[in-house]
């Protein structure tokens, strides 16, 4: 990952709630429904007949099954309605503090009106709350329709608005609220300017704007803001359902969740790494489900009949009739789309190019791999400065997944388990006699439990993995018990502040065995909690012949997890033996510690285990060498320049309006981005060769070939160039490109250069650990095995 990339990814994190929910605006009825109006005739958005009993049978498993042991009182009732309106109005900006006070005898009584009743909640106070979101959204987007047709837009004050409005108290009338709205406003009015008088090909070039480009702007946010409103308030009681019950599941901690129909169906995809359906990425464009991207090998792709920035504007289950999706949200669309292998839908769809002329497509369900999300490896190759050569090994794994098919549909052969493909890499990096091996855990969030645990018993000799504690007290011992192992030589696991869960649990079972080395950020996530599925569907009957909605899953933290020593994973994460620089280090945003109503840290009594004493005698040097490594390392003083930019920024969480200080702000930003690539573009090229390793290539019959990774050849303007053939360009995209200058053809200012990929100095340095590691304790070749 590139440090750009890197900084930018998380200075997303901290913005993200506000620009998703910012422009979450919805058109409703004035409907002035307070806390006993909820079954008046001007609330026509009513429970489904089912709901309150799913919400009933979901707080009695909340209460009964949850970690806390906790019953649904007025502590937990305040939380459940202090998480419901944060997730209606996250910046605290359509909600007035009457509204606040109209709602107060909610807070701390919603657990009455969950399992007040005879096995059936009342949901009043949910779309109580809810009619009063929709006025006030109403009145916001009105607000700035008027706004956008006055066209008064000033933007040469000192004036700065809160962008993180989460702690911010509510505006105590609606005139204040309004001033918010206008402030709101006027950033995307200002944002949409910017984007214009940015050169798409300089971004430190300022353009004069077209004269017309207000009365543009001013149509494109009118268009947004209304599409937004419409979205909302076509919301039905599925999607109020949703909001509501996960609100309550949160509020006992922040991995139990509500889970509908749809949102179960994505779970599973996420663990098992397959869906049956066409084979497309989609996404949700103005109201439009729209093709982002398309699954190689899936039925889509081999149509040649649907492109990427298609629209979908109509779906048929084989000869039924097409349902009309425009303006319908995504997730049901995709459910739709999404059904038995085998079964034919019919898809009417335009192109972005011609969206008058509509065609039909006609595909066959298939059985979708997510090739993406599975385990991969690398094999690097350097010189050893004696006329030989150093190998090393590096597991990619972006999650923990393991099939959740079972009963005569499951097809075992398309089953996709963590720890079997694991092993087809390992064997294949041993088969290339490659010295140590790294395990890149960054991003992972987790998954399964069983296969954190099969992974471990891959590099060790069988023992306890991970402990878990009951509610009542009683511990359970996850164990390996198959006593080989299959790669014994050195490991690096390198971790980030995003490795969480089942990665947690295999990276300190690691540490604690003294068999792993861990690199990384200064913890790992911090999420050390067990969650259960419990269907809700044997306990929800049908209330009428018409109820025929899936009642879903709740997702229910039941224990917690601990190390062999004892110590809890929860909260406090995996802190490595070496920590290198990283953005992440220093964010308010990522970890277990930043979220509601977390479980807390502790310990219980330690296990029995055989500890290895492969690390403890090689630590001090090999955190000196990478410190006096890093200290010098050119990508980590631009690493601690991105630190220092980030502290600045999360520290003022307000943004300028002030046109001429946000155009200096971008062309400094711009400068100084390309004085970095200046300097990058001279320095030397790695003499590495890396070589891609897939499962795909493993599992083709035959003996397998390594061929180095080959960079794509990009024709790109040329921006300079040093003796060693090493140069700097941009593309049309604006990404600049260090390389090897292939040729310049008939332009000299053009230049088609190899473009290697992004730089990631975390990963480096750990390349780098993992030979100092191979010296210091003599595996200087792979130990046979």
């Amino acid at each position: 990952m590139s440090l750009k990339l890197k900084i930018s990814g998380v200075i997303a994190v901290l913005a993200i709630t506000a620009i998703l929910f910012a422009s979450c605006r919805t058109a409703a009825k004035n409907t002035g429904a307070g806390p006993e109006s909820q079954n008046s005739a001007a609330s026509v958005l009513v429970p489904g007949p089912n709901d309150s009993r799913i919400a009933y049978m979901t707080a009695l498993y909340l209460q009964n099954y949850h970690y806390l042991q906790e019953p649904l009182d007025e502590t937990i009732s305040a939380r459940f309605f202090d998480q419901y309106i944060q997730m209606l109005d996250p910046r605290r900006e359509n909600f007035l503090q009457s509204d606040m006070d109209e709602f107060a005898e909610y807070r701390t009584n919603l657990g009455n009106y969950m399992l007040g009743g005879h096995g059936r909640a009342d949901l009043t106070p949910a779309y109580a709350i809810y009619d009063r979101y929709k006025q006030r959204l109403v009145e916001h987007t009105a607000y700035d329709d008027d706004l956008l047709k006055q066209d008064q837009f000033n933007f040469d004050t000192d004036e700065r608005v809160m962008i993180d409005r989460r702690q911010a108290p509510w505006p105590k009338d609606l005139a204040e609220a309004q001033n918010l709205w206008r402030q709101e406003l006027d950033l995307d009015f200002l944002q949409e300017r910017i984007s214009r008088e940015i050169s798409s090909t300089n971004a430190s070039e300022i353009l004069p704007l077209p004269k017309n480009a207000d009365a543009e702007i001013a149509d494109k946010l009118s268009h947004h803001y209304d599409w937004v409103m419409r979205m909302t308030t076509n919301w039905d009681s599925d999607n109020i359902l949703q909001i509501y019950l996960d609100a309550l599941a949160h509020a006992y901690d922040p991995h139990s969740d509500y889970l509908n129909n749809e949102n179960a169906q994505s779970f599973s995809i996420n663990m098992g790494l397959s869906l049956t359906g066409i084979g497309a990425q989609l996404k949700e464009d103005e109201g439009y489900c729209t093709v982002d991207s398309l699954v190689a090998g899936g039925p889509a792709k081999l149509s040649g009949q649907i492109h990427a920035g298609d629209r979908i504007i109509a779906v048929a289950q084989s000869n039924q009739a097409p349902v009309n999706v425009v303006d319908m949200d995504l997730p049901k669309v995709v459910e739709m789309i999404r059904g038995p292998k085998g079964m034919q839908v019919r898809l009417t769809v335009t192109s972005s190019d011609e969206p008058t002329v509509r065609r039909l497509v006609v595909l066959t369900r298939d059985e979708i791999k997510l090739e993406d999300e599975h385990a991969k490896a690398q094999l690097i190759e350097t010189a050893d400065g004696h006329g030989g050569t150093n190998r090393i090994g590096i597991i990619d794994l972006p999650s923990f997944y393991a099939s959740m098919d079972s009963g005569d549909s499951a097809d075992p052969s398309s089953a996709s388990y963590t720890t079997v493909d694991v092993k087809k890499l390992i064997r294949k990096l041993k088969e290339e006699n490659v010295a140590g091996i790294i395990v890149d855990l960054r991003n992972n969030p987790g998954g399964s439990l069983e296969e954190a645990v099969s992974f471990t018993g891959l590099f060790i000799k069988g023992g306890p993995v991970v402990l878990a504690r009951d509610p009542d007290g009683q511990v359970s011992v996850y164990s390996d018990n198959d006593p080989s192992q299959l790669y014994s030589g050195p490991l690096v696991v390198l971790i980030d502040r995003l490795s969480a869960s089942a990665s947690e649990i295999a990276t300190a079972a690691l540490q604690d065995y003294g068999r792993a080395v861990v690199v990384g950020d200064i913890s790992t996530f911090g999420k050390g909690t067990v969650q259960d599925l419990q269907s809700l569907r044997p306990v929800v009957y049908p209330a009428t012949p018409t109820a025929t909605n899936d009642p879903g899953i709740v997702k229910i933290t039941i224990r917690k997890f601990y190390r062999v020593t004892g110590a809890s994973t929860q909260f406090k994460g995996v802190i490595p033996d070496i920590v290198l620089p990283d953005v992440l280090n220093y964010s308010t945003e990522i970890g277990e510690t930043n979220l509601d109503n977390p479980l807390p840290w502790d310990t219980i009594s330690s296990v029995a285990f055989d500890k290895l004493d492969m690390v403890d005698p090689y630590l001090t040097q090999l955190r000196t060498n990478s410190d006096a490594r890093v200290a010098t390392n050119q990508d980590f003083l631009q690493v601690q320049q991105d630190i220092n930019e980030f502290q600045t920024l999360q520290a003022d969480k307000t943004t300028t309006l002030n046109e001429k200080q946000a155009l200096e702000e971008r062309q400094k930003i711009a400068e100084h981005n390309y004085a970095r690539d200046a300097a990058r573009a001279l320095w030397p090229v790695p003499n590495e060769k890396r070589y891609e390793i897939t499962l795909e290539e493993i599992e083709t019959n035959g003996p397998m070939v390594l061929e180095p990774l080959t960079f794509t050849n990009v024709d790109a303007q040329l921006i300079s160039t040093n003796d060693n053939g090493t140069v700097m360009a941009m593309n049309t995209n604006q990404d600049m490109i260090v390389g090897t200058k292939i040729n310049s053809g008939a332009n000299p200012s053009k230049a088609t250069v190899i473009n290697p990929a992004g730089t990631d100095p975390m990963l480096e340095e750990t390349e780098r650990i993992l030979e100092d590691y191979i010296s210091l304790s003599g595996h200087h070749s792979l130990i046979a095995q």
